[in-house]
């Protein structure tokens, strides 16, 4: 077999971290699956605190079903919540509820306290690097 380029290598090894992080998070956010972090982060950042659900699919890549499988047990706990758009009853955006953002708040903590535990401060300046260069690849392939 040929060896593979440090490009392919670079993704192989991004796939592998991605699962081992997704994996462990689960763990440390405190009964807070990483995906579930991942949406009410994304609902408290955006204007508002809501996104329609196409919008937050897109912004935490996951498909449309995806994201409604993994909003109804959200929802059904009081983690988000549905409202309707004013001007259009076919549109409904889902929003971080209040019970949600404390949640977040806490998960953040942890999350926050894990990132700290395996990244040494001398790396920080190479993980901003390093998050340059995913942002500039996310850009590219989204």
């Amino acid at each position: 077999m040929s060896p593979i380029s440090p490009t392919l290598s670079f993704f192989i090894s991004l796939s592998r971290i991605e699962t081992i992080l997704s994996r462990k998070m689960d763990a440390k956010l405190g009964g807070l699956g990483f995906s579930d972090f991942l949406i009410l982060y994304a609902l408290s950042v955006a204007p508002d605190k809501r996104l329609r659900r196409i919008d937050l699919a897109d912004t935490i890549g996951l498909t449309a079903s995806g994201i409604t499988r993994l909003l109804l047990p959200m929802e059904k706990i009081g983690l988000v919540q549905r409202e309707a758009h004013d001007g259009d009853a076919r549109v409904s955006y889902i929003a971080i509820a209040p019970g949600g953002e404390a949640k977040l708040s806490e998960a953040i903590e942890r999350a926050e306290q894990y990132c700290s535990d395996i990244i040494h401060p001398a790396e920080v300046t190479e993980i901003t690097h390093a998050n340059n260069i995913l942002s500039k690849l996310s850009q590219r392939i989204g």
